[in-house]
């Protein structure tokens, strides 16, 4: 949104990086979007590098605070089947959980306006390289590269804001200028949604057919692929959404497998080692130039400032309940402990011992960073292979019927959580006996199982309309209903305005022309 307040902190606060292999070696410096600062080859770089250190990316990826877990993670509370320790303090969980947002828009329009202005100030550092680096005198493939990349950036950016806001604001071109129009009025998501299309689709024709690790941590065609067919899978278009999918599994990546059922599991070598074949997209992370902050800390609960003295505070920002823990059936690899959460460990440098009633996420645990360094290093992934899978296995299902291309994607998935040694050939043979709307349900519920710590789960129950009811008597069964109606984790009932987030309060009094959602606190104009 180009409101004054935003355009000022445009203006002021745009990165430039220099050009080199890791975005982790780029120094900061002040600069603008104007046409002045694309003069050559390295501004036109330095701009589109600093896309990758803001707005969207971190809104899933960024452990700023102790206290409260990246933005992407308050939507999972929503289904209150997480909750944070300390919402307390961080009232825009509580409100989530307990749906009551609408009653407290000022204390959640905080968050939002942040969410807001990051994204907005992506989208204008984009629109002005899309605009002015076809101009610059330079190598032709570069340049095509670096416009598909900030294309690529200006789509993900609208895709966080259409699916938290609903109509947004649709701006192509940078405010470079008091002149410029501040003020827009909020477009259908359906338009938004065109151009998200539109730009992951060029970034597709022009971008490298490599993996992100072996693109120099650049987004590949294969980053934008998974995005458009995430972005389609969103929408419900599963024909669309197959075959960008098939971009992506027919590339060099593929799934991590198991050596063991213990500490060499796909996932806790997902959990311990950057660029895996299985990474599509990750933001990364160093320990001595940016380092992933508090993420270590949220594998434990407050009491395990006794145990580790790397930090000064442990807190459950973003723990499951035992009711969501009865997603999974007792045989799957992935509830067993120390793959994806654990409630005990015992500090090998001292033999103290933290435990815990309440589950810890297992999958967030950096060991250097806890027993030694303070500093984590381990990169957060964004999108894996183990979700291409997922979603060529639901948008086939849709558009095709439950054939065994399918239940094979599928297939893979529950193999590899299984602890039995049942085979993909074997779930292959007997996914294909389900009916597709069974199918589908199967899908979703392994999404639950697979995709809980990335921050997938209101994204589903947005596009699909149902909320994922899970037995809290008997492990593994999972019921889906009806979104708005049904029941969240924590007893509070869905309304139609709990499906997006409130404009941001301050910036409905900046633009007279924005109107608020259905159902929250408006300002006088």
């Amino acid at each position: 949104m180009k409101t004054k307040n935003i355009a000022i902190a445009l203006l002021s606060s745009t990165f430039i990086f220099g050009s080199c292999e890791s975005f982790l070696d780029e120094a900061p410096r002040s600069a603008v979007t104007s046409v002045a600062y694309y003069q050559n080859e390295a501004q036109a770089q330095g701009q589109v590098n600093s896309l990758y250190r803001m707005g969207a990316p971190l809104r899933y990826a960024s452990a700023g605070s102790a206290y409260l877990g990246p933005n992407a993670s308050i939507n999972s509370m929503l289904t209150g089947y997480f909750t944070n320790s300390y919402e307390g303090q961080e009232l825009v969980c509580l409100y989530s959980r307990e749906l009551t947002r609408q009653n407290n828009t000022r204390i959640v329009s905080n968050t939002m306006n942040g969410i807001w202005n990051e994204c907005y100030r992506a989208i204008n550092i984009a629109n002005a390289a899309i605009k002015y680096i076809p101009a610059i005198e330079m190598d032709a493939t570069l340049q095509a590269k670096l416009v598909g990349e900030a294309k690529f950036f200006r789509a993900y950016n609208y895709f966080y804001l259409v699916k938290t806001f609903g109509d947004v604001p649709l701006s192509t071109e940078p405010y470079e200028a008091p002149s410029d129009d501040l003020y827009l009025t909020r477009t259908s998501a359906a338009d938004v949604y065109g151009l998200i299309e539109s730009d992951l689709k060029a970034a597709v024709d022009v971008l490298p057919k490599s993996t992100f690790a072996n693109n120099a941590h650049r987004i590949s065609q294969y980053v934008a692929a998974m995005t458009l067919a995430n972005v389609y899978l969103q929408q419900g278009k599963f024909g669309d959404a197959a075959t960008s999918v098939k971009i992506v599994l027919d590339s060099p990546h593929g799934l991590t497998t198991n050596s063991d059922l213990a500490l060499n599991s796909a996932y806790n070598k997902l959990r311990k080692t950057d660029d895996l074949d299985e990474s599509i997209y990750a933001y990364e992370y160093d320990g001595t130039i940016s380092n992933s902050g508090w993420w270590p800390t949220y594998a434990f609960s407050s009491s395990a400032t006794s145990v580790f003295s790397s930090y000064s505070i442990f807190e459950r920002v973003y723990g499951p309940t035992n009711r969501f823990l009865n997603v999974y059936k007792s045989d799957d690899l992935r509830i067993q402990p120390n793959q994806f959460f654990h409630w005990k460990y015992t500090n090998p440098n001292n033999g103290a011992t933290w435990t815990s009633e309440q589950a810890g996420i297992w999958y967030y645990f950096d060991e250097d960073a806890v027993l030694n360094s303070g500093r984590g290093t381990k990169d957060w992934n964004l999108y894996r292979y183990a979700e291409a899978l997922l979603i060529a296995a639901e948008s086939i299902a849709r558009s095709s019927g439950v054939n065994a291309e399918a239940a094979g994607y599928l297939a893979q998935i529950k193999a590899r959580a299984d602890i039995n040694g049942k085979t993909a050939a074997a779930y292959t043979a007997e996914l294909q006996g389900l009916s597709a709307d069974n199918f589908v349900k199967e899908v979703w519920t392994e999404r639950l199982r697979e995709l809980p710590l990335e921050f997938k789960l209101w994204d589903d129950c947005l596009r699909t309309g149902m909320f994922p009811v899970i037995s809290a008597t008997v492990k593994g069964q999972v019921d889906y209903q009806p979104l708005v109606g049904a029941q969240n984790g924590s007893g509070a009932t869905f309304k139609e305005t709990d499906l997006l987030w409130p404009i941001s309060l301050d910036e409905l009094q900046r633009n007279p022309k924005l109107t608020q959602n259905d159902g929250y606190q408006d300002i006088a104009r």
